[in-house]
């Protein structure tokens, strides 16, 4: 991608004329303050809804997790949080400038209108192929480099959620404890079931719209869920097993409600994303021989229900207030879990100065006891990681974990 861009902004004559061809068109908008919470992209709906999305990929997903637990100590997952999201920073601000590039170049002939592609999605891919084409080995490493990727991301999940189907769905909740052999071949079988699954999925996206919506509003389904749980622990002290439970349900319904409510509004046509104007003024006579530029015209969305025409930002902060609100009213009406005796250490520190005292000197030192002859129990059974175990506890004083 950045050797396209590369190359396509030296054929265009430098960034500066990619930019006032966007400013002229209207695609810089940096500041558009509508608080209107059924406009798509809005300050406010990137700002919130990105803070709670991302937050939500970056502590508690299961394949960042996974990336975190592989590192020897908590510095440097610190450190690889921080180059992710320096890294993240830069790809975002790369694929942005190239969505510019291409309205650079197209600015005066949007091959969409005059039928050269079907969909948004297949822009850029045209304009490998009609820009940089020529360059023998450039498209290659393209695509390359997409599915690259693609398929680096894919495994991690895979991966990730065929153990979580192994640990917490066949030992965690069927109580069946497979051999080896067979945990291999239920992992194995897994991840091939999930890929087809993942392969099935493509045929629904393409007829839901624009992959970036789509994907976001689906993940966010999850996103919204799992951040709320792991914020209702971390700030509601009292929350209980019954208010996680139905906080988290809740929480998913509620969200996937509006998720899938709104996909399949849009795929009925009752939700048109409002795009901006193009131009065909710059095209040649050959492709404008079937093509007559009309006013695009846009549903009345007054009649569709409130919640399928909110942004697709908004799903996920959705998801972790519903958690929060009703986990924490379910917490407290089937009775509080009794703040003396919670382990501060699984609280907020901003939480800390409600906790009573006698919930730090509970969790003193007989956590740390407790916690020694939990790692003696269990260096019995795994001899060969013992000391390394015994090691880490001594050192930090606290239980860690090792996989």
């Amino acid at each position: 991608v950045v050797v396209v861009v590369i190359i396509g902004t030296i054929a265009i004559g430098g960034p500066d004329v990619i930019w006032d061809r966007s400013v002229e068109g209207g695609r810089i908008d940096f500041f558009n303050m509508t608080p209107s919470l059924y406009e798509r992209q809005t300050f406010w709906a990137v700002l919130i809804g990105g803070f709670f999305y991302w937050t939500s990929f970056n502590s508690v997903n299961q394949t960042m997790v996974q990336r975190y637990m592989s590192l020897p100590n908590l510095k440097k997952a610190k450190l690889s949080i921080a180059m992710f999201t320096v890294g993240m920073g830069v790809f975002v601000s790369v694929c942005c400038y190239a969505g510019l590039l291409l309205y650079g170049k197209y600015y005066q002939c949007d091959p969409a209108t005059v039928g050269l592609v079907k969909t948004d999605d297949q822009l850029f891919p045209h304009y490998v192929m009609e820009a940089v084409g020529k360059l023998k080995g450039i498209p290659g490493l393209f695509i390359a480099g997409v599915f690259g990727a693609a398929l680096s991301s894919l495994s991690v999940v895979l991966n990730s959620t065929s153990a979580v189907l192994l640990e917490d769905i066949l030992k965690g909740l069927f109580r069946v404890n497979p051999s080896p052999f067979v945990a291999n071949l239920f992992v194995r079988g897994s991840v091939i079931v999930l890929g087809l699954a993942a392969m099935g999925c493509l045929f629904i996206i393409e007829r839901l719209g624009g992959i970036l919506s789509v994907a976001t509003s689906l993940s966010a389904i999850a996103a919204g869920t799992t951040c709320g749980i792991f914020t209702l622990g971390m700030l509601v002290p009292w929350s209980n097993t019954q208010g996680a439970l139905v906080g988290g349900v809740s929480g998913a319904l509620l969200s996937g409600w509006v998720s899938l409510g709104s996909q399949f509004a849009g795929a009925a046509g009752e939700i048109v994303p409002h795009k901006l104007p193009v131009s065909v003024d710059g095209c040649i006579e050959d492709l404008l021989t079937n093509v007559t530029m009309v006013n695009p015209a846009y549903p009345d969305e007054t009649g569709v229900f409130p919640l399928y025409r909110l942004s697709y930002h908004w799903i996920t902060p959705i998801g972790v207030l519903t958690v929060l609100i009703i986990g924490t009213i379910v917490s407290f009406l089937t009775g509080p879990r009794d703040l003396r005796y919670i382990d501060p250490e699984l609280i907020s520190p901003v939480i800390h100065r409600f906790l009573p005292q006698e919930s730090f000197g509970n969790y003193g030192t007989a956590s740390r006891s407790t916690a020694g002859s939990v790692v003696a129990n269990f260096c019995e059974e795994m001899q060969p990681q013992c000391s390394r175990v015994v090691h880490t506890v001594e050192h930090n004083g606290q239980v860690t974990k090792s996989r």
